[in-house]
């Protein structure tokens, strides 16, 4: 039977507009004719709107806002929950007419919902240069929404590129049939959406696994009827060790950690580089103070007193960052590797760098007393901490010292040691005091000032949890973060005056629906956030100083965190909101992310610095597609890192299984709550069940779930007491039973309607159960 023709995909005509303001509907027709490229003054101008119209039509926007219909990025307004003109996605299945079936990587399904589905369309001119699309596989869509359409599939999407094949093996735990010798046995996927897939592995095809043991494996065949079988390609260690668990991150995301032979070979090959071309900085001291454990060291830093009278009290500031760009050209196999990874991935126990080692931690590491290629920029800074002008060099440097921030703090401090005593006064001071100014700009400019502790975990030698700290922040954090701030503006500064192409940094202001709903949220804390039209990070810092020192302080930081849109990357600039500037590019990592191997070709190519820069034939499109690719790499270290240490903690607490522990709400939902633990940080789950005798219904406006009968209220940021029932390592899952009572509010009040007899047969079986054991009875 023919399968039956698709009709094409056409954008929606725009539709007649009447002139005056528009109703609802005609705004909403308006925007979704325009693709999400539409602003207040597009709007204004379509319907011939008068100053006078200008009020009433932020009131009917920010309505939309309010009700889910309307978002924005970017300054433009599009429909809620609305796919970019590219995106990158995942081929997830094939329909019923065997067409390929994809949904977004980088997708906020807590702001809007499912991910939406995208039918996949090979590119217009038969095919790619390359293997077409599978499941599995990661691709590059160009997509356009189906006109009319029902049903999930409201988009098609024509591939633009491949950008990762789907691999067949998996990573799980071996586990023996051990009814008789011989015998193989079976896989247990360690991949989340993978559990319960299990694989038969037969006898012969287990190789050198026992049972327990993590292990990665080849699927041999898929079978109409029973197991798929497998064969143990590589024993990875038991899973009982905390070393086994950062393996599964790895696989479970793609992540890719053996760095393909072209690239290595070309690292070996690398040579270190000379004088020529490059100004001879090395008598300049400049330091590079890092974490302690830091085997990388891609900045350095430097500063004295400016000499020219015309800027008293000013000084001048030094960054150099290793010249990474000398050593990776465009279109090698070190470039290639670098845009695959996007990012080096930092775990407890390992590190997947994004460059082989000859290069991240030898040829390009800023060591002490040892000549590196650098690009420096020179930052000449007024006694109001602005910075005047700012120039870009190519270099030849040598480190004087390489600090530990704690080391650089203790010494400003007074306490020295062998390193520093003879480099306070000369280095480290004139390093401080020129922080000193630069943090009053800071100030003045007023970023977004989250307080949001990071945990670290420390592991033993063996691989074993230690303890999980917080690491206290230092002055020395904040000097060179900011040293760092003003060399990312100074590149995208130089590139926009230059009119070179790069890669931004960019950080959208947060969406109207995030907004109204944050504002709220502040209410019931009688907290009022003012209704304007552009929210900026000022709003939110005079929000948070009325908290600071109050019981109110984490929640606040975490509602506040959550209202904010996600950092990316983008070749269109858009301004950084949290940072509050307006133009913002990375470009002081290069050793470790490839957004600022990008910048640093640029400016080479830029201003003139050598014939290894930015190719001239890169195309704004090609940059929209390397700030995708880069932005998902990141999105995925960053998941990677969270589930590994997650896995870590569970690992570390399954033998304290009854142990009672002190923590925080840290998420609510109409499941159950999140609790996180005070004194390692580890997320475990209360399901809304366990909570006793009673109906529980998720009150969102106060990130609440509240009792229909008793008025009991369990709030985001509540402290708790819970006791560890349930304890899964490989999925990094913990489940708690909660102690504590919460606080009353009147019963019933808000609450939505019991829908039918699942409400009843819920409520009843939880009388039937009776109360958790070992918890409250109401």
């Amino acid at each position: 039977m023919r399968k039956p023709i698709k009709p094409k995909v056409r954008k929606p005509a725009a539709p007649r507009l009447p002139r005056g303001l528009p109703s609802k509907e005609d705004l909403t027709a308006f925007i979704a004719s325009h693709g999400g490229e539409v602003g207040k003054r597009e709007i204004s101008r379509a319907f011939g709107l008068d100053g006078s119209d200008r009020i009433a039509l932020k009131a009917m926007l920010r309505e939309l806002a309010d009700e889910g219909l309307v978002g924005r990025k970017r300054n433009k307004l599009h429909l809620a929950g609305a796919l970019p003109a590219v995106v990158m996605a995942e081929v997830v299945e094939r329909d019923e007419d065997g067409e390929l079936i994809a949904e977004p990587i980088d997708w906020d399904a807590e702001e809007h919902g499912e991910a939406p589905r995208i039918l996949v369309k090979l590119a217009r001119r038969g095919r790619l240069a390359g293997p077409a699309p599978a499941i599995g596989d990661r691709v590059l869509l160009k997509t356009e929404e189906i006109p009319e359409a029902d049903g999930r599939i409201r988009h098609t999407g024509r591939v633009l590129k491949l950008i990762e094949k789907a691999r067949a093996q998996v990573l799980g735990i071996y586990r023996a049939d051990k009814s008789r010798p011989d015998a193989g046995g079976r896989i247990i996927p360690v991949d989340k959406r993978n559990m319960g897939r299990e694989l038969a592995v037969p006898p012969g095809a287990e190789g050198e696994a026992e049972d327990g043991d993590l292990v990665a494996v080849d699927i041999t065949r898929h079978h109409a009827y029973g197991l798929p079988t497998a064969k143990v390609r590589e024993r990875l260690g038991s899973i009982s060790t905390e070393k086994a668990i950062s393996l599964i991150a790895i696989h479970a995301h793609g992540i890719p950690n053996v760095f393909r032979r072209e690239a290595l070979a070309e690292a070996e090959k690398a040579r270190p580089a000379t004088l020529r071309g490059r100004e001879d900085w090395r008598e300049l001291p400049l330091v590079t103070i890092d974490p302690p454990d830091a085997k990388d060291h891609d900045d350095a830093v430097h500063a004295a007193p400016d000499e020219d009278p015309a800027n008293e009290g000013g000084y001048i500031v030094t960054v150099a960052i290793a010249d990474v760009a000398h050593y990776v050209h465009p279109g090698s196999g070190l470039d290639k590797e670098a845009l695959a990874r996007g990012n080096s991935v930092y775990f407890p126990d390992r590190v997947v760098p994004m460059l082989p080692e000859r290069i991240s931690n030898d040829l390009c590491s800023l060591r002490p007393l040892e000549d590196r290629p650098a690009i420096a920029v020179r930052l000449v800074i007024a006694a109001n901490g602005r910075k005047k002008t700012h120039s870009f060099h190519r270099v030849m440097m040598r480190s004087a010292a390489k600090l530990a921030y704690a080391q650089a703090q203790a010494a400003i401090e007074g306490r020295t040691d062998n390193l520093t005593d003879p480099i306070v006064e000369p280095i480290l001071k004139p390093l401080y005091a020129a922080y000193a100014l630069v943090k009053k700009a800071r100030d003045a400019r007023n970023p977004l000032e989250l307080d949001l502790p990071e945990r670290k975990i420390l592991l033993k030698p063996d691989g074993t949890v230690d303890k999980v700290v917080v690491p206290e922040r230092l002055d020395a954090h904040r000097l060179i973060e900011e040293f760092m701030i003003l060399a990312n503006v100074a590149a995208a500064e130089t590139l926009e005056e230059k009119r070179i192409p790069l890669v931004y940094r960019v950080h959208d202001q947060p969406s109207l629906e995030k907004v109204s709903a944050l504002r709220e949220f502040l209410k019931t804390l009688d907290i009022a956030l003012p209704k304007t039209e552009t929210v900026r990070p000022a709003h939110f810092n005079d929000i948070l100083a009325r908290v600071d020192g109050t019981e109110l302080a984490p929640l606040v930081n975490q509602v506040i965190l959550r209202s904010q849109a996600q950092a990316e990357y983008a070749n269109e600039n858009y301004g950084h909101f949290g940072l509050h500037l307006r133009r913002y590019a990375h470009f002081t990592s290069p050793i470790r992310r490839y957004a600022d191997l990008i910048v640093h070709r640029a400016l080479i190519r830029a201003l003139g610095l050598g014939a290894d820069g930015l190719p001239e034939s890169v195309t704004p499109e090609q940059l929209a597609e390397i700030a995708a690719r880069i932005s998902a790499s990141e999105r995925r270290a960053m998941t990677a890192e969270r589930e590994t240490i997650d896995r870590l903690i569970a690992h570390h607490m399954a033998e304290q299984i009854g142990a009672t522990f002190k923590g925080r709400i840290a998420g609510v939902t109409k499941a159950g709550l999140f609790v996180a633990l005070d004194d390692t940080g580890a997320d475990g789950f209360i399901p809304a069940a366990t909570l006793g005798q009673d109906y529980y219904w998720y009150d969102e406006s106060r990130h609440a779930l509240i009792g229909e009968r008793t008025g009991e209220m369990h709030r985001l940021g509540d402290r708790v007491e819970v006791k560890l029932v349930e304890a899964a390592p490989v999925a990094g899952a913990l489940r708690f039973e909660l102690l504590s009572e919460g606080d009353y509010v009147k019963a019933g009040k808000g609450a939505p309607p019991r829908k039918g007899p699942r409400g009843i047969r819920r409520e009843a079986g939880r009388a039937r159960r009776g109360p958790p054991k070992g918890g409250k009875r109401r």
